[in-house]
């Protein structure tokens, strides 16, 4: 299924060329879940962009509690965080672009509490657990399956509020250029960049950001020159300038995801942006709502723009449809996937009246 684009060309003796452009509108999309309830492992769902509907919800891969995902970049396979008993570690899936389906390949798990988050960037797939504060690193082989982690980073240190009692590494991802592995710890109030020497992590810069943020997890500008932190315990984005040569960042804005007067709990949860770089979008769960920013496109800076309400409780991730005409949320605690209609002159969202169930959603992926 899938975005599907067909161009024919036909010959006659007059070199006259005639051609024909199909545009199949349906996005196959997939759902990370916890598996403490009702939920056994992987969703797979449609987008009708025509029709501007969700449905054909259904289990892709039965898999315990795979709160993250991710796909390759050929899109030729599908990774999670995996869970097995007292084990935990990752699962690797082959991926039928015109079908959807999943056909699982392999997993590596080990004693422990399993990752919260993982990305991966050719052979090189990284993992950050959150409960040992520990960044791995696997490799990718060539069927696609993926081998023993060939190192793990200990992190270490504390932070001022009481959830940072130690190290929580919460994102870990190659950035854009594939040049270094870029890390953001929720427990030490850091971002850390490593690159990758002989299958083992090097540290090359670390930046502090203002005690008790909390870093979760960071998007890229698509001009590779500013990346945006999403602190959980703030509730705030950070707009940081990328040095590519040195594999730093630099903190040049702290923009509020909610109202100051707002007073109940609010973790912040996702962060994204728009393909053409003109809008960031936050996730706030408690305030239930996503946080919409404009971009400077001189400067990468934020101002805001409005909330919307997510349809649900506890919006645990987003995602932008491949159109950028959508974005799907998935409500962890009402367990539902809620659609919206995204304006791309405004990044602006209205919420349609299509919405289906998916039990406990964490993370949410389109092919």
């Amino acid at each position: 299924m899938g975005a599907l684009l067909i161009f024919e060309c036909y010959n006659d003796d007059r070199s006259l060329r005639k051609g024909r452009l199909f545009l199949a509108k349906k996005y196959i999309g997939y759902v990370g879940t916890y598996t403490r309830q009702a939920s056994e492992g992987i969703y797979r769902f449609v987008l009708d962009a025509e029709a501007g509907t969700l449905g054909e919800v259904e289990v892709a891969a039965k898999v315990g509690s795979p709160t993250y995902i991710t796909i390759s970049e050929d899109k030729r396979y599908l990774y999670s965080v995996a869970q097995q008993e007292k084990s935990g570690g990752v699962a690797a899936y082959a991926l039928d672009a015109e079908t959807g389906e999943l056909t699982f390949i392999d997993r590596q798990v080990q004693e422990g509490a399993p990752p919260c988050h993982l990305d991966v960037k050719g052979t090189v797939l990284v993992t950050g657990n959150y409960h040992q504060g520990t960044v791995d690193l696997y490799k990718v082989n060539e069927n696609g399956g993926v081998a023993p982690a060939s190192f793990v980073s200990q992190h270490h240190g504390t932070g001022p509020h009481e959830r940072q009692e130690k190290p929580h590494v919460h994102y870990t991802a190659p950035t854009p250029d594939g040049k270094y592995i870029v890390v953001a710890d929720l427990g030490t109030d850091e971002v850390v960049t490593y690159k990758v020497e002989n299958d083992a992590l090097e540290k090359v810069s670390t930046l502090n950001v203002e005690a008790s943020s909390g870093p979760r997890h960071i998007a890229f500008h698509p001009n590779g020159k500013q990346a945006y932190l999403l602190t959980e315990l703030r509730s705030e984005v950070v707009v940081l300038d990328y040095d590519e040569a040195q594999g730093s960042f630099t903190a040049k804005q702290y923009i509020r995801a909610i109202h100051a007067d707002f007073n109940e709990t609010n973790d912040a949860s996702a962060i994204h942006i728009s393909p053409d770089g003109r809008f960031v979008y936050t996730g706030n769960r408690g305030h239930n709502s996503i946080a919409v920013f404009s971009v400077d496109e001189a400067t990468g800076e934020l101002t805001f723009v409005e909330h919307t309400p997510t349809g649900g409780e506890w919006p645990r991730d987003f995602v932008l449809d491949p159109s950028g005409n959508f974005i799907v949320c998935a409500n962890q605690h009402t367990n539902n996937l809620v659609l919206f209609a995204r304006n791309q002159e405004t990044g602006k969202l209205t919420q349609l009246e299509s919405e289906v169930e998916v039990p406990e959603g964490v993370c949410v992926k389109f092919l």
